[in-house]
């Protein structure tokens, strides 16, 4: 069996990942706060995570791996949005789900095994909270909840921060019914304008860092396979979810790999409202950039580094996608190539699987490329964006009659003419597709001008 390994953001070096029961490998993976459509960042999340759900359906089969990703249906962020809209916060957030659920399909983004909401285990939080005052890493104050962070020794460990680091670094809320600056919020109060549900401290709402635990623990038990997410999540809410989680239950190791994809910048920049370079994955869609050409560029650029969206690698990616969709349109994929395979075990090497592709299709490996693009969420049967353009009357005779030309150069092995001819088509918009038997395919791009066909 394959191995995968995999980058572990507590241990700070790449491990085999052992699963604990290899008939029940369990991945969590921290969701949206669904109050707005997703930008090209949580994305790079999803697509990241969807190629480990492959790999790990791959090597252990479909039935044997639960992909968990939750929805927060609850939170500030959504109550303001209710407030500024004078829409139900119900409707905001189905709404909000369902455009994330259709903006991920289209960037080929299987759905989870099981999609919690955080509204739906309102129970279990409170059960946890109860829990960990119980064992003295909690207390109630003024109606709130709160953990109690010097009750954690190992607090800090995933971020490798001290407590006075963690203070000095982040944005801490101080207020009179906190022991400690860094305690962190269970549960708190709300008002008459809030959603609440009652609890022994009061009608209230939980704090965000305790959904994913409660979640998990309810959907896994004390101990799983991996738990990811994008490295804004970190600290504090990751470093929080060890901490009640391992103080909930001592019993168990919580989370054996963790897993941080790097942030995305936009033509060399952070993505930033203020710099008018922030863009939701619908604005990309909604200017014909196809989902599948979006995915092609969040892959391939290893999801570890810092990966900068630029309108040249949309391009790029545009162009070869529609020579291999024209080689494989004949082909039944082939056994899933051994190199894109261990690439993409070696820690989701994807840019190294891409590379292995571009080798696939130079040989003309039309069978092993498409079983290797399927693997990958690319290839597509149901992409139609990358079939090429109609020529029309003589243009489509010039570039017909220039085909032919390079096709007798080559016979003849006048390369130089064939290779000026080749140049003469591209420069024109058109790109020459090789097949097996010396046969060519024109695939017409979007810059297709027929003046420059000579």
């Amino acid at each position: 069996m394959t191995q995968i390994k995999l980058h572990n953001s507590k241990t700070r070096r790449k491990e085999t990942l052992v699963p604990l029961d290899p008939r029940n490998l369990r991945m969590y993976v921290c969701g949206p706060t669904v109050y707005d459509r997703a930008h090209l960042g949580n994305a790079r999340a999803v697509v990241v995570f969807d190629c480990l759900f492959r790999l790990l359906r791959e090597i252990y089969g479909a039935e044997h791996v639960t992909y968990a990703r939750n929805f927060t249906d609850i939170d500030d962020k959504i109550n303001a949005k209710s407030a500024e809209t004078k829409r139900d916060i119900g409707q905001i957030t189905e709404e909000t789900i369902g455009w994330y659920l259709a903006d991920m399909g289209a960037l080929a983004a299987l759905e989870p095994t099981v999609m919690p909401r955080a509204t739906d285990y309102i129970a279990q939080m409170i059960s946890m909270s109860e829990d960990l005052i119980a064992k003295g890493h909690a207390y109630a104050a003024d109606g709130h909840v709160l953990f109690d962070v010097n009750s954690c020794p190992d607090y800090g460990a995933l971020s490798g921060r001290s407590v006075e680091d963690m203070i000095a670094g982040a944005r801490v809320e101080v207020a009179p019914y906190k022991r400690d600056p860094m305690d962190f919020v269970l549960w708190k109060p709300s008002d008459a304008q809030t959603p609440g549900w009652s609890s022994p401290w009061g009608r209230g709402r939980p704090g965000w860092h305790i959904e994913c635990s409660a979640m998990s623990y309810e959907l896994f038990g004390h101990s799983f396979d991996i738990h990811g997410g994008g490295n804004d999540l970190l600290f504090p809410h990751h470093e929080n979810e060890i901490a009640q989680s391992c103080c909930a239950h001592p019993e168990g190791s919580f989370a054996q790999i963790w897993m941080h994809n790097e942030m995305l910048q936009v033509e060399g920049k952070k993505m930033s409202k203020s710099l008018g370079n922030f863009f939701t994955v619908r604005d990309l869609l909604d200017q014909d950039i196809p989902g599948e050409v979006i995915r092609f560029v969040l892959l391939s650029t290893h999801y570890g580094k810092p990966m900068d969206w630029t309108q040249k690698k949309a391009d790029e990616a545009s162009n070869t996608l529609r020579k291999w969709h024209a080689l494989v349109q004949e082909a039944e994929p082939a056994d899933l190539d051994c190199d894109v395979l261990a690439h993409v075990a070696n820690d989701l090497n994807t840019p190294g699987a891409l590379a292995r592709m571009h080798e696939l299709a130079k040989g003309g490996d039309a069978a092993a490329l498409l079983a290797a693009g399927q693997f990958l969420g690319l290839l597509g049967s149901d992409e139609t964006w990358w079939r090429p353009k109609q020529a029309d009357g003589g243009a489509a005779l010039q570039v017909q009659a220039l085909i032919e030309a390079r096709r007798q150069a080559k016979a003849a092995r006048d390369f130089a003419t064939a290779d000026a001819i080749r140049a003469q088509l591209s420069a024109a918009g058109v790109e020459v597709v090789d097949k097996p038997g010396g046969l060519s395919e024109a695939v017409i791009t979007e810059a297709f001008n027929p003046d420059l066909l000579g």
